[in-house]
This record gives structure tokens, C-alpha cells and sequence, in this order.
């Protein structure tokens, strides 16, 4: 197989160029227009569903990024200099930065074993003791979805609601899951999506809030475009951003709308090839939903190895600095002098992974939990021990539309001869 197969990487509809080539013609390109409009109310139209409930009435902002989306969420929620706000620990950076962008402290809650997600009893665990510790409440709570698997949302509202805390849906890699029929990112007071070039769809770049009411979302927009008031000279009364989405970004994103069913079908077959090709291997385990409210859009299909699971070469892993794009397309920018660090996959994880690159297949290890990222050492952690052994035996596998059924046997084929 001489192509390389990318962990995941959306493709275009064909519809894309239609709304691109309309921004240019009628000069819409800025960050502003019908393309922005448009893909909000496609948006809409779509995380309003519910099955067998009526719809729901959310509001989505389409903004620049989800890192942008979660920072102004915080805001809208009142987050502050000094305050803190309870976020699950095994994720991307992009859920806890924006908590320290405010002058806030990231509070870390680790995960529970069947979703690999926030885990509610430590999560009300830590809303006791940090207001014990501190006489004041968390102000939000961040859920997350990893690789697309939803939370225990039931449970977690509940808890919220009780404390009065608002809760902000990390739903950046979750576009298209589903917790008893109702989409991600619609529970909680906010919802993050991510639109960037891995996702489910793509703008290129880009995310959006979904957001409880038209008013709601009135504030965000405000923030969004400067915080600028209606005033005929630049009148600031507050601190704002540049976080809109561009007119063509938003055009991408209308195009991608019209296959995002497809784009979800898709990951959930590749999910279920997996699984059967897999089933019979001793030591490797598919991750799947825990239950039937979950239905993950499977955006990454991860595994996790046993540790007694020996791989070809096992014993060069760590032998040599990762100087290739290992984590996501932007690649590694910052040199490293060490190839360990503390806390890190098995070395059977490394191996397999070297093994797949060799065989031209992306892979990489799941995300290492952010209370063991050396710029949070001294943020409060409420831990369990879950995300550090899922950290240590877990593999992402390619699952992107351009990943066909032959690809999967391929990769399939590839674990198996790489075992020993």
C-alpha cells in the first residue's frame, strides 16, 4: 500500500467551492456574511434534534477556533482572575488553556473506566473539597468527549444543577454523538465544536458555541467581533477578541454540512471493522460505547493494549527524539533533548506505534492526561489513576472518511504480524 493513511482528515463534498466561490463574487470575505449565517443555522438545524423529544432551541455562534469557543464560554460564565473551574483532566490542552488566559486554575478531575471520561464522583468529590478549601464554588464545569465518546451527562447535570455551577460541553471532537438520543454540546449552559482540518467536518479551521438563547448567544457574538458598541466612532466599554469565523471558512463549513451524515456513518463502520478484525487478537481491545445512551461518533477508534502484549523491536522504543508531526498535523516545533519523560505509553504502545508509521500508517498514543503535563505540576487533581493506565496502553487507529475497508484490513494485518 503506497499511500500514507492519516489518523483522520475530513474531505470536501464538492458543494464547498459553490459558497467559495459566492463569498468572492459578492466580496464577502471577511469575517462576516450569509456563509456565517447560513452555516450557524445548518448548525442549529442540526445539534436541535432530539429523538423522539421535540427540538431544542439553541443558538450557535461560529467563531474562529474551539480554543476560542471554551475561552469565551468562561467568560460568559463569569470566570475570572483567581477563580477556578473544574475541567477533565485526559484531553487536549485546548479544554484547560483558555482557564489560565483568564488568570483562573485549571482544578483536574480524572476519568471513570467505561467512557474514559469525567468521572461524577470525583467530580462532586472536588466541587466538596475545593469549596471546604477555598470558601468560595468552582465557577464551570468541563466535561469532555474524548476521541468522540460521550460523558456521563445525566449524572453530571445533575451535580451541576445541585451546586448551581454552569457546565461547559467540551464537544470539540464530539460532533455528531448522541447521549440518550440528544446531541452533545445541547445539556450544559455552552458547547464547544471544533471544526479544524481532523474533525468530523472541516472549516479548515474553526469552531463555534452553542449557546442557550438568542441573547446568550447576542453576548458572545459582541465578544467575538471586539466587544465594539453602537456608537458611530470605535467605542470599547469592554475587552473583546477577533474569534468570528470567516465568510469563506463558513463556506467550507455549509458545504461540509451537506455529507456530515455520511462523514458519521462512516466512523462508525470503520469503528465496527475494528472491532471484528480485532475481536480474535489476544491482548489488543477495542474501545466501544459502554451503553446504549451512548452513541459516539467515533471520531478517532482507539485501542488499548495489554501490557504483557509483546511487539516486534519493543526494546528500541524511546531509543530516539520525535522530530515528525506525531500528535497532529502542525508537528513538533519545540525540539525535545529527552525521547522519556515520566509518565508515558508502554513501550509496547511505542512500538506498535513505529511499526505502523514504518508500514506508512499515522497512529499515536492517547492523550497524556493533563495533571501530568509539566505546566500544570502545581494545579489541584483529583485523580483516580485511570487516565495514567489508559495513557500508558492506549493507541488512536486511522479512522478518517478517506480510510477505506481495504485500509482497515491493511492495519489489521499489520498489528497482528507486528506481535510477537
Amino acid at each position: 500500500m503506497k499511500e500514507r493513511i492519516l489518523l483522520c482528515l475530513a474531505h470536501m463534498s464538492g458543494k464547498e467551492m459553490d459558497f467559495i466561490k459566492e463569498a468572492f463574487a459578492d466580496n464577502w470575505v471577511v469575517p462576516m456574511g450569509p456563509n456565517v449565517t447560513g452555516f450557524e443555522k445548518d448548525l442549529e438545524a442540526f445539534v436541535n434534534k432530539r429523538e423522539g423529544l421535540p427540538a431544542l432551541e439553541k443558538k450557535v455562534v461560529c467563531l474562529s477556533a474551539g480554543t476560542a469557543a471554551v475561552h469565551l464560554a468562561l467568560i460568559a460564565c463569569g470566570v475570572g482572575y483567581g477563580d477556578e473551574v473544574l475541567v477533565q483532566s485526559f484531553t487536549f490542552c485546548a479544554s484547560s488553556h483558555p482557564i489560565t488566559y483568564l488568570g483562573a486554575t485549571p482544578v483536574f478531575i480524572d476519568s471513570e473506566k467505561e467512557s474514559w471520561n469525567m468521572d461524577p464522583d470525583l467530580l462532586e468529590e472536588a466541587i466538596k473539597d475545593r469549596i471546604a478549601k477555598t470558601g468560595k464554588k468552582p465557577k464551570a464545569i468541563i466535561p469532555v468527549a474524548l476521541y468522540g465518546m460521550p460523558y456521563r451527562i445525566d449524572r453530571i447535570m445533575e451535580i451541576a444543577n445541585r451546586y448551581e455551577i454552569p457546565v461547559i460541553e467540551d464537544g470539540a471532537e464530539g460532533f455528531g454523538s448522541n447521549f440518550n438520543g440528544q446531541a452533545l454540546g445541547t445539556f450544559g449552559e455552552y458547547g464547544v465544536l471544533s471544526f479544524n482540518g481532523n474533525k468530523m467536518i472541516t472549516t479548515s479551521g474553526g469552531g463555534a458555541l452553542i449557546c442557550p438563547d438568542a441573547d446568550k448567544a447576542r453576548e458572545i457574538l459582541w465578544y467575538a467581533t471586539q466587544a465594539r458598541e453602537s456608537y458611530p466612532y470605535y467605542q470599547h466599554e469592554a475587552i473583546g477578541y477577533n474569534y468570528r469565523m470567516s465568510n469563506i471558512c463558513a463556506g467550507i463549513g455549509r458545504g461540509q454540512m451537506t455529507i456530515v451524515d455520511e462523514h458519521i456513518a462512516h466512523h462508525k463502520h470503520v469503528q465496527e471493522l475494528y472491532c471484528e478484525l480485532l475481536k480474535d487478537v489476544p491482548g489488543i481491545t477495542m474501545h466501544t460505547n459502554p451503553g446504549a445512551e451512548y452513541d459516539s461518533n467515533f471520531w478517532l477508534c482507539t485501542a488499548t493494549l495489554d501490557p504483557e502484549l509483546r511487539i516486534k523491536n519493543q526494546e528500541n522504543a524511546y531509543k530516539q527524539v520525535i522530530t515528525g508531526a506525531v500528535g497532529g498535523a502542525a508537528g513538533v516545533t519545540h525540539a525535545s533533548t529527552c525521547a522519556t519523560t515520566d509518565c508515558q505509553p508502554n513501550d509496547n504502545v511505542e512500538a506498535l506505534r513505529m511499526a505502523l508509521d514504518s508500514a506508512g500508517i499515522e497512529s499515536r498514543p492517547l492523550w497524556k492526561p493533563m495533571h501530568k503535563q509539566p505546566v500544570y505540576r502545581n494545579a489541584p487533581a483529583y485523580t483516580n489513576g485511570v487516565s495514567e493506565a489508559l495513557f500508558k496502553v492506549g493507541i488512536c487507529l486511522p479512522a478518517g472518511p478517506w480510510v477505506t475497508d481495504e485500509h482497515v484490513r491493511y492495519i489489521a494485518e499489520q498489528i497482528k504480524a507486528n506481535i510477537i
